[in-house]
């Protein structure tokens, strides 16, 4: 069945984090509109105010009061949210606070040494279960470091650049290969003295902060799974309204587009240093491709509906360098060729990534979604394309990124 209609997606979750944290530093009101509405950002909301921070939200505006942290008298739960703690730890720390984080059974399993290396390096008096949550950090005098970064990871370059907000000397990140710039974005936006040369970033401690009038753009890693929905069924046309096209975000599309796809971009414009615009997406026919490590940064969170479009393709298509996905949410890599299999997919897993042969019939099969939005959509839309019974065992999962995901792919079937 074709899938028709005009798109309006919650905010971007990556950008909605960092707006309520980075608006908590200022101390006049800020004002955000659009912003993400899945279980993630709102850990990361009730940790702040947790801490102090004051947060409303009224006629779908939320506004931050900010500029006095406090030393949190409860653990900050961030739930299954790896940036609300990995930023948090980072923010929190450059604000002299002593806080416990805590997360779900997920989260407490995901390696958080990435940042503690750093963050200790800095001078911050941090400690693990054996580099994993529960995690505890003490106010500290905190220096800045020269940090070469060992992997591509927005989440640790961002816990550095907020630690080193409240540092007593300068701080420089090297990048290898870049990952997501958000943070770097918006720094400079509330006035962090902040510059990238030479594939290095410098910025300079800051105590005074601008507040954020923004409305959050539509989050390109939920609109891909709309998008690959809409490229593998016949007759479909989709418009994806207001959305994020930062070049650190579209590998995605970057990818579609070397399979065969072509997007007609609309309305294009700069809003806040992000590139945003409308993307109208139709059926093509896709041919496989390889996707190698440097691609991984820029479409880390759409491997998995990429996997599902692989399969569809003609020819084979390859991924490489993607370990990272062992450490996410779950065992990415894991659940995608192990669900892929239960589906009649003909895929072989990797160390760092799989390899399929595309042409695949989809089969009705059962899915262990391993308690992972991003799994729990990729074979709905599974079922979407084919028409076949896929049941996942846990549909609720959808709600830490888009609680609204199953109702709005209903709507756009025709």
């Amino acid at each position: 069945m074709p899938l028709k209609g005009t798109l309006t997606l919650p905010g971007d979750k990556s950008i909605s984090h960092r707006t309520v944290m980075l608006a908590a530093l200022s101390d006049q009101r800020s004002k955000v509109n659009n912003l993400s509405n899945g279980k993630d950002v709102k850990s990361t909301i009730s940790c702040l105010k947790n801490c102090g921070i004051d947060i409303e939200y009224s006629t779908g505006s939320y506004f931050v009061n900010g500029g006095r942290f406090k030393q949190p008298i409860t653990d900050l739960d961030c739930g299954n949210s790896g940036t609300t703690m990995r930023l948090l730890i980072g923010l929190l720390a450059g604000q002299g606070i002593d806080a416990n984080f805590i997360g779900d059974k997920s989260l407490s399993n995901r390696p958080m040494e990435r940042i503690i290396d750093p963050l200790k390096k800095m001078g911050l008096n941090i400690k693990s279960n054996k580099t994993m949550p529960p995690i505890h950090i003490s106010k500290s005098k905190l220096k800045g470091i020269d940090y070469v970064m060992p992997i591509a990871s927005a989440q640790l370059k961002s816990s550095i650049l907020l630690a080193a907000l409240g540092a007593k000397s300068n701080t420089t990140i090297k990048e290898n290969i870049v990952s997501r710039d958000h943070t770097e974005i918006m720094l400079k936006n509330i006035g962090v003295n902040l510059y990238r040369k030479s594939g290095s970033i410098f910025v300079e401690p800051c105590n005074k902060f601008l507040p954020q009038n923004i409305s959050v753009p539509a989050d390109p890693s939920t609109a891909a799974f709309f998008i690959g929905a809409a490229v593998l069924s016949p007759r479909s046309k989709l418009l994806i309204t207001n959305l994020l096209l930062n070049e650190t975000r579209i590998g995605f599309l970057r990818a579609l587009e070397k399979m065969g796809c072509s997007f007609n971009y609309r309305n294009i414009r700069n809003v806040s240093g992000e590139k945003i615009g409308d993307l109208e997406v139709r059926y093509h026919k896709l041919f496989g491709i390889e996707i190698n490590k440097s691609d991984i940064p820029s479409i880390i969170d759409e491997i998995p509906i990429l996997a599902l479009i692989a399969s569809q393709a003609e020819g084979t298509t390859i991924v490489s360098g993607a370990e990272e996905l062992r450490v996410k949410e779950s065992d990415r890599l894991e659940a995608i060729c192990r669900n892929l299999k239960a589906i009649g997919i003909n895929v072989i897993e990797k160390s760092d990534g799989f390899i399929i042969k595309g042409g695949s019939k989809i089969q009705s099969g059962d899915v262990q979604t391993f308690d992972d939005h991003r799994i729990a959509m990729t074979f709905h839309i599974a079922s979407v394309i084919s028409g076949k019974e896929i049941k996942l065992d846990n549909a609720e999962c959808v709600n830490i990124s888009f609680p609204a995901f199953f109702k709005t792919i209903e709507n756009i079937i025709r």
